[in-house]
């Protein structure tokens, strides 16, 4: 049964079924190239996109169901075009709530709205509302059509040893223990994550001393699909309110209540009822009837590893970072990282690069965990003003931003997620030609309508699973070039020698030509040239993960392989 099929009920109590491993009667651990420790949405993501790539990969979870309660809802038009490539983005968006409009509320008044995606011509919206658990289970499904994965519930890691070659888990099932062997190991097992503390590692940062109400409500009301923030409200003064809708008639609503306030008291109906009732009134809505589904009180830190690679353990999502709730920023960026990881992995695995390439992932995301946090204490510390001078600065700020722009940008109720821009990557060729405006290397590649044989199509969707070359015009002769490959020095264990030995495949990645205007595909609207600030004969290399690595006015077949080559072996790999 598909999760759009299912009752909203029915479908958080699904369960899945323990079922006993042969090897845990094996004499010594079994080997696998990859193990994924979390079902959650980062490491579903990280499976499915390994196996889509060719890899087997065993995906390990302590529980046996998905998650309760919305969790995070708002999944971002960059995560959405990423679980597009990984199969299951349609139905995420048919089920969800899209919506680009927000406005921002001081006491009883509106201070200014924004439209988070004002230009036309973009397949996906700003961001859609979705329950975390209509996430994992979309996901699920996926993972469940692919035979390179394998996914055992109710395995708990409890022991976790390190060495040059691999890593040993000890696995705790309702059958009793056993233990495995990883060639490379992905923790994506949360926040609290059980790899993580058992490896002796933290994340460190700052812990907020504010405690924040989550309630699911379901109500037939005709609100339109958009964000409200109120800033100190009459129905709740000298805090926040955040009312968004989801899917199945569930709207979530959201308030602080201070440091101060009771977590087991304020997760009462008594205590709920008159919060929402109160807002509900001051909108207008005091005729519509609703009930509370899910609630839970919350605190929160911003924080991160300082390393989000030790050795063949790499960590991903929350386990290596974490944020506040306020911009969407915490499954995003760990749905981004997992895309990061994925291909650089697979291509390792494949002999196509040296694990130094997996260097370029931790410096990566480990930048743009530094972004997020950064964007995430701002705003906390805008919403949940510590004392009261910065209140009054707050709320100064909120009177002027009702009739000026530069007070607008003030504001903070959360700057919204957006991706990464990779400008220090190493895996970056820099500009040698002029460009005013278009995609800097390091810039997520950007969406445009097309018209393929006459059907419309977009930009995204016509990328590679590898390397895309986009060319603004007729295709260069040169581009049928070979691969680019590695042959690692002394970087492959023993073991992993072996299972590539076993799984051959042409070293290096593949190199895919996309020519806009010319035999195949048209630009319908103009806005990818636009967009990439393209003249006859641009090109642009993009990365496995969407992202501009390189750009040229007319690219030589030399500056391309060198590209390439840069992309894929940071270190100083050579071409085979």
């Amino acid at each position: 049964m598909k999760p759009n099929d299912l009752p909203i009920k029915d479908y958080q109590s699904l369960e899945f079924a323990y079922q006993p491993s042969p090897e845990q009667q094996a004499s010594a651990p079994v080997f696998y190239p990859v193990v994924i420790v979390g079902a959650g949405p980062v490491g579903l993501s990280l499976a499915i996109d390994l196996a889509q790539r060719g890899i087997k990969v065993l995906l390990l979870d302590n529980d046996h169901k998905l998650s309760t309660g919305s969790r995070a809802i708002c999944f971002a038009k960059r995560t959405l075009e990423i679980f597009d490539r990984l199969g299951c983005g349609d139905a995420m968006v048919r089920k969800g709530v899209s919506w680009n409009l927000g406005r921002v509320y001081f006491k009883d008044a509106l201070v200014y709205s924004f439209d988070l995606l004002p230009e036309h011509g973009h397949e996906r919206p700003a961001f859609i509302n979705l329950q975390q658990y209509y996430v994992e289970g979309f996901l699920a499904e996926r993972a469940f059509e692919l035979p390179n994965i394998e996914i055992r519930w109710r395995n708990t890691v409890v022991g976790v040893e390190t060495a040059a070659d691999a890593t040993t888990l000890t696995v705790d099932t309702p059958s009793g223990p056993y233990r495995l062997k990883a060639g490379w190991l992905a923790a994506c097992d949360g926040s609290r994550s059980a790899v993580r503390s058992l490896m002796g590692l933290e994340a460190r940062g700052r812990v907020f001393h504010d405690r924040f109400l989550i309630a699911d409500v379901t109500m037939d009301a005709d609100f339109p699909c958009e964000r409200r923030f109120w800033f100190d409200p009459p129905f709740h003064p000298r805090q926040s309110a955040l009312l968004h809708k989801q899917a199945d008639g569930v709207w979530r609503i959201d308030f602080q209540l201070g440091w101060d306030a009771d977590p087991e008291a304020e997760r009462m109906p008594e205590r709920i009822v008159p919060r929402v009732r109160a807002l509900l009134d001051s909108i207008g809505a005091a005729s519509v009837q609703f009930e509370i589904v899910w609630a839970s009180v919350y605190t929160f830190a911003c924080q991160r590893m300082d390393r989000f690679r030790h050795g063949r353990v790499l960590f991903a999502g929350d386990s290596a970072h974490g944020v506040s709730p306020f911009g969407a920023r915490g499954a995003n960026s760990g749905v981004q990282d997992a895309e990061n990881l994925a291909w650089k992995l697979a291509l390792v695995l494949q002999g196509g690069a040296s694990d130094a390439l997996l260097d370029s992932y931790a410096s990566e995301r480990e930048a743009a965990a530094d972004e997020n946090i950064l964007h995430s204490t701002r705003a906390t510390d805008f919403i949940t003003p510590k004392s009261e001078v910065s209140r009054l600065f707050r709320d100064a700020v909120l009177e002027l931003a009702r009739e000026h722009a530069f007070a607008r940008r003030i504001v903070n109720s959360g700057r919204l997620s957006v991706p990464a821009l990779l400008r220090n990557s190493p895996l970056n060729t820099p500009d040698v030609d002029a460009f005013d405006g278009g995609l800097a290397p390091g810039a997520p590649a950007a969406d445009a309508p097309l018209l393929h044989a006459g059907e419309s199509t977009w930009l995204l969707r016509e990328l590679g699973a590898d390397f895309t070359l986009l060319v603004f015009g007729p295709s260069p002769a040169w581009t049928g070039f070979c691969r680019v490959g590695f042959s690692p020095r002394g970087a492959a264990s023993n073991e992993d020698t072996a299972w590539a030995e076993a799984h051959p495949t042409e070293l290096g990645p593949t190199l895919k030509t996309l020519c806009i205007d010319a035999d195949e595909f048209t630009d319908r609207d103009g806005l990818a040239a636009q967009r990439y600030a393209a003249q006859p004969g641009t090109a642009y290399l993009i990365r496995p993960d969407q992202h501009v690595c390189a750009r040229w006015r007319a690219p030589s077949e030399a500056a391309v392989r060198a590209a390439l080559v840069r992309a894929c072996h940071p270190e100083g790999g050579t071409r085979c």
